[in-house]
């Protein structure tokens, strides 16, 4: 019997620009929490010795404040799309966010209709905008503002600053769970996810890719014989009846 092929397709589900702005978002994220704690905790105090820590806050703050503009500088229409897709909702999305721990469990199929981003990463995205930009002013505050606030003024500015801190770290934490239970890490590194992921997740954002290159893209070397159902039941039952003797 001839062996069923099925010839796989890829989707292009991140630029190479975009990426690149990504990077530059998670290694500064990453410096100000990793410096932040040695700052803040007092059994850290010891790494903090000399201020070369708090030298590297500094560093990561610039990079964190710059990469808003480096987006825009390297690719505008992304940025302003994303920041777009991120602020409108449709009913689809509300049916989603109904059924959203199905997705949380792992479970994408059955989910209404979504477009490049759904509505978890639409609430995920704002999240990250509202409390970046709570991060930036409380921390611009306490630089700039040492001289002239009393105690209770910085005190409240720090306290702001370590809340908005904890609530991205929550974000992070929500956001890494989600791109390895869905293995989505390959769409980061490399751009592309394959065409049935992106399907089950996305499907009226795939629909609206013209059926072309770099959108879509054949993948000869992940060729694969296709699954039948019956071979899978059959295999499975000959594994229970090999488990019983």
């Amino acid at each position: 019997m001839a062996t069923t092929t099925m010839h796989s397709r890829k989707v292009l589900r991140y630029r190479t620009r975009p990426r690149l702005v990504h990077a530059l978002l998670a290694s500064s994220f990453t410096i100000l929490l990793l410096s932040g704690l040695t700052l803040l905790l007092p059994s850290l105090a010891g790494l903090a010795a000399g201020g070369y820590v708090r030298i590297l806050h500094y560093v990561g703050a610039i990079l964190f404040i710059s990469v808003p503009i480096v987006y825009l500088m390297v690719d505008r229409p992304a940025a302003l799309e994303l920041l777009r897709e991120s602020c409108v909702y449709d009913r689809d999305d509300g049916r989603w966010l109904l059924r959203v721990y199905r997705y949380f469990m792992g479970h994408n199929e059955g989910m209404p209709p979504q477009g490049r981003l759904n509505a978890g990463q639409k609430i995920h995205h704002a999240g990250v905008v509202i409390f970046s930009a709570t991060i930036v002013l409380s921390g611009l505050i306490l630089f700039f503002g040492k001289g002239s606030l009393g105690a209770n003024g910085l005190a409240g500015a720090a306290t702001i600053h370590s809340l908005s801190m904890l609530a991205l770290t929550v974000l992070l934490v929500g956001h890494l769970y989600f791109t390895f239970v869905y293995d989505a890490l390959a769409g980061m590194t490399t751009g592309y996810i394959p065409e049935v992921e992106a399907r089950l997740e996305h499907a009226k954002w795939v629909d609206s890719l013209p059926e072309t290159e770099p959108w879509i893209v054949e993948d000869n070397q992940d060729d694969q014989p296709a699954a039948v159902p019956g071979k899978q039941i059959s295999a499975i039952l000959n594994r229970l009846t090999v488990d019983n003797e």
